[in-house]
């Protein structure tokens, strides 16, 4: 193979419009396509029109039965949706039309039943030099066609969390199960949730998927390669490598701050905390409590000057928390509004219980702000001593001091925010990430 053909490249990802994982993936579509490489995106959930995004078939792949009932069920709407008709269109679909699948899943085993993906190489024009798998506990992807996709083509697996690892959760939350082989599992509501314990099965039916697959596996952080290293994954590793994420910094890059403000209509002489998350009051892996504590103790500390919490990610009314007023501001698609927050922003904060790399820090820290964050996960690979500040978790106190710390030196808080939007330019462009995972897979292809 010449080293500088184009490659042909399919990623796969749980939808191609969203955060998380799934900005990783997209990002890295659009930068392969810039980079001249034909490049591909397999999704369960199609939310743009863009060339090359398609979704993975399933529903068209099952059978004539499941489609029957299906079909019968979608005909239903036409009678308007309310509960009676909800309720026999779900039965329709998955108790009649596909019973032993909603059987396994009342039994608390995770579906991997989604026939399309076993065709998956056969969706793009020719056969693609590399299948690059995100996130695979979306709803979309059979795992047990790992070992036949690992035979016909080098697949890279990207980890986004732990769920690889374990009986059903994407992070254990301390519990240290998934390293045995599950089972008597603590919290079956940890997403993705499941109806019963079934974890050791689970594990077990992951382990054996694994023991007939050759996988290369990238992590964003080493925190998060440290746990493969211990997990039922290893054996099945031809090659691990810790690829951090990136972002793009034509996009996300310092801007002027006042009229950030006014653009957004936020007032020019108050505080302005930041936090950004989907569905954030909500969300089980942040912790919005005490990031609503701490800001309060902040506002309380701050006499004469107004302290906002903008809380990015959640379409909510505006509430008041003691002295500070928290206006929520619902998801932005346009990635330039996005950053129109960081840069409108005196300190970005992010609480959480458990975390692999977030995008959002990455984002502020290029956007030239200050970021005060729980110590969880890779989040400390992520912030240095001389871009913020790492509190415990659940600990708003801690939280709400290197807060009032940054905001009331502002020589330091510019300092922070310097160093911080050196530090992403130097580890965290999307066009770094880029080139690291395309020179593995040439070296892969060599190989």
């Amino acid at each position: 193979m010449r080293a500088d053909r184009p490659l042909r490249i399919l990623q796969t990802s749980t939808s191609d419009v969203a955060g998380g994982a799934e900005k990783v993936a997209a990002n890295l579509f659009q930068t392969y396509r810039s980079l001249g490489h034909e490049s591909w995106l397999a999704v369960g959930l199609r939310r743009s029109q863009a060339d090359d995004v398609f979704v993975v078939p399933n529903d068209a792949s099952r059978s004539w039965w499941t489609r029957m009932c299906t079909g019968a069920g979608e005909t239903l709407e036409h009678f308007g949706s309310n509960r009676v008709t909800r309720r026999v269109r779900h039965a329709l679909t998955y108790e009649v039309g596909q019973r032993a699948r909603w059987q396994a899943y009342r039994q608390g085993l995770e579906d991997f039943d989604f026939p399309a993906t076993s065709g998956l190489l056969e969706l793009t024009p020719g056969t693609p030099d590399v299948l690059h798998c995100h996130n695979l506990h979306g709803g979309y992807f059979d795992l047990s066609a790992l070992p036949a996709l690992s035979r016909q083509v080098p697949v890279v697996l990207t980890l986004h969390d732990a769920w690889l690892l374990s009986g059903h959760c994407a992070h254990s939350l301390g519990c240290d199960r998934w390293k045995s082989g599950c089972g008597q599992c603590p919290d079956l509501a940890i997403p993705p949730a499941i109806q019963r314990d079934a974890t050791a099965e689970n594990w077990r039916r992951k382990q054996a998927i694994y023991a007939g697959s050759r996988l290369y596996v990238a992590t964003p952080a080493r925190w998060l390669m440290d746990l493969v290293k211990q997990s039922m994954l290893a054996p099945a590793i031809v090659e691990a490598k810790v690829i951090p994420y990136g972002v793009d910094l034509t996009v996300f890059r310092p801007g002027d701050r006042l009229a950030a403000r006014a653009a957004l209509g936020l007032p020019s002489d108050a505080h302005v905390v930041l936090f950004a998350a989907n569905g954030i009051k909500q969300n089980v892996w942040k912790d919005y409590e005490t990031m609503k504590a701490s800001v309060a103790k902040v506002a309380s500390g701050q006499a004469g000057r107004r302290t906002i919490f903008v809380a990015l990610g959640e379409d909510a009314p505006a509430e008041r928390c003691g002295d500070a007023l928290i206006q929520f501001a619902p998801y932005q698609p346009d990635q330039t509004v996005v950053a129109r927050y960081y840069q409108a922003a005196d300190v970005y904060v992010h609480a959480a219980r458990a975390e692999t790399f977030p995008n959002a820090i990455l984002e502020a820290l290029a956007c030239g702000l200050p970021v005060v964050a729980t110590a969880v996960g890779g989040i400390p690979e992520q912030v240095t001593e001389h871009t913020g500040v790492l509190v415990p978790a659940a600990d708003a106190v801690a939280m709400a001091s290197a807060i009032e710390r940054i905001l009331s030196d502002d020589t330091w808080r510019r300092c922070l925010g310097a160093s911080a939007s050196r530090d992403a330019a130097q580890r965290f462009d999307v066009r770094r990430e880029a080139a690291d995972y395309l020179r593995w897979y040439r070296a892969i292809l060599q190989n």
